[in-house]
């Protein structure tokens, strides 16, 4: 069975309830909360406590938090860090702006 699963950033969230799971006969993906990219290692290290195999984060994490997940999961997944493309750059810095203002 493939076990993955996605770190999504929104304010406020609580990851331990804050999370969907689709499951089928041959793989299993979770799709969690995080309230800051700082929480992130500590829901990384408990994802691996769960099986999860490869851990992709989404949403403005950026290169830091990204290394901080990294080296909580020591090597026990696959770590992959959602990136934006040169074309995306000007949508990407909106977004931003929009989450930093709470929108």
């Amino acid at each position: 069975m493939n076990i993955w699963a996605s770190m999504i950033l929104m304010d406020g969230s609580d990851p331990a309830i804050d999370r969907i799971v689709r499951e089928t006969a041959s793989e299993r993906l979770t799709i969690v909360f995080v309230p800051t990219p700082e929480a992130a290692p500590d829901v990384a290290r408990a994802l691996i406590a769960e099986g999860v195999e490869l851990i992709e984060l989404c949403g403005g994490f950026g290169v830091e938090p990204g290394a901080a997940v990294v080296k909580a999961v020591a090597g026990r997944a696959a770590v992959g860090l959602v990136s934006f493309g040169i074309d995306s750059l000007t949508q990407a810095a909106a977004y931003k702006a929009k989450f930093e203002a709470g929108g």
